[in-house]
């Protein structure tokens, strides 16, 4: 156990690491942020900041030694970068947990081998892989890269009309995964938080709903028969007791249309955007977990005291600011990004409703 006072190091600046040091400090705990921007969101929050990149040997040592425990607020992360500070200290949630999770193929292989339903899918390295993929999962797909895609990102959706030859091409990958269209009537994600010991908690299950391929609305909690969402906190909880998951995990499935079927879409190693609402309507926030669980502290309470709809704030949409501190019942965090360029996630705003 790491007592307060103790230094958590994050690989990554984002708004993950950022709302991550802001929890730890509640705690008494003081947080190391390595990143390549000296003004991203989390360095703005702590004045440990070491500044350099992933690629960078003595860098991540020096970081590493300075430490008592790492984490990373992305899966976008080498393997190479934990190798440098694996020697030094430990890493939570784990690199064989980083390494899956961020390799769609490795992913949807992993949880096929523990049982865990997903949409159908191939490996496809060429143009006529491509196309014989589509031939056996049905004219409607979605075309994505192996590794570095979120938001949209490194995605192709292909249709009956979809030229597959230039789709390939755009995609610009030697390598990537196609994955059958699900129709699904909702998709839903839970966070679940485990220690090392083996202590499990989760949070219910929310349903997510995009615009532009980017996270807009989580409704928390998601409306689902208490059967439904009892499998899906079931799965979220099987996957991280399998990868032995040290920290938080967040799951994201399909409910299909029909039959009510999960399919599990995505796995993220970190406090997830789905979860933002935690901090407002839990007891304890995704971020306070996490460093509980990568401290060996007690987890906290995942009971909600209000129910929530968090919007994300995206873009130009910062503008609206004024007008949402106005709303008594909406609480905004915003991240200190300083510009705003469509797309951009620069803040949240959780408007907290009354229970059932």
């Amino acid at each position: 156990m790491l007592a307060p006072g103790a230094i958590i190091g994050i690989l990554g600046g984002g708004q993950l690491g950022r709302m991550t040091a802001m929890a730890a400090a509640q705690l008494g705990y003081r947080t190391h942020i390595y990143t390549s921007d000296p003004d991203s969101p989390g360095a703005q929050v702590t004045p440990l900041v070491t500044v350099a990149g992933l690629d960078d040997a003595g860098a991540l040592g020096r970081f590493a030694r300075a430490v008592d425990v790492v984490t990373y607020e992305t899966e976008n992360i080498p393997l190479d970068a934990l190798d440098h500070i694996l020697p030094h200290t430990a890493v939570h949630p784990g690199r064989e947990v980083l390494r899956i999770a961020q390799d769609r193929l490795a992913e949807k292989d992993y949880l096929r081998s523990i049982q865990v339903e997903t949409a159908p899918y191939r490996a496809v390295a060429s143009a006529a892989e491509l196309a014989r993929a589509v031939g056996e999962l049905g004219s409607r797909a979605v075309l994505k890269t192996i590794r570095m895609g979120y938001d949209g990102k490194g995605q192709v959706m292909i249709g009956p009309e979809t030229d597959l030859v230039a789709a390939w091409a755009g995609l610009g990958a030697d390598w990537a995964i196609v994955e059958g269209f699900v129709a699904y009537r909702c998709e839903i994600s839970v966070i679940v938080i485990r220690t090392g010991s083996g202590a499990i908690a989760n949070y219910p299950p929310v349903e997510n709903r995009h615009v532009d391929h980017i996270l807009d609305t989580t409704i928390a909690p998601a409306r689902l028969a208490p059967e439904l969402a009892g499998r899906a906190e079931a799965i979220a909880r099987r996957i991280a007791h399998s990868l032995g998951v040290v920290g938080v995990l967040a799951v994201e499935m399909f409910v299909s249309g029909g039959d009510d079927r999960l399919l599990v879409n995505e796995l993220a190693p970190r406090p997830h955007n789905s979860g933002h609402w935690t901090i407002d309507a839990c007891h304890a926030s995704q971020f306070e977990q996490l460093v509980r669980a990568i401290c060996g502290l007690p987890l906290g309470s995942t009971e909600h005291h209000a129910d929530a709809i968090m919007k994300n704030i995206i873009g130009p949409e910062i503008e609206r600011w004024r007008e949402l501190l106005r709303e008594p019942a909406t609480k905004l965090h915003l991240y200190g990004k300083r510009d705003a360029p469509p797309g951009r996630k620069m803040g949240h705003a959780t408007r907290l409703l009354p229970r059932g």
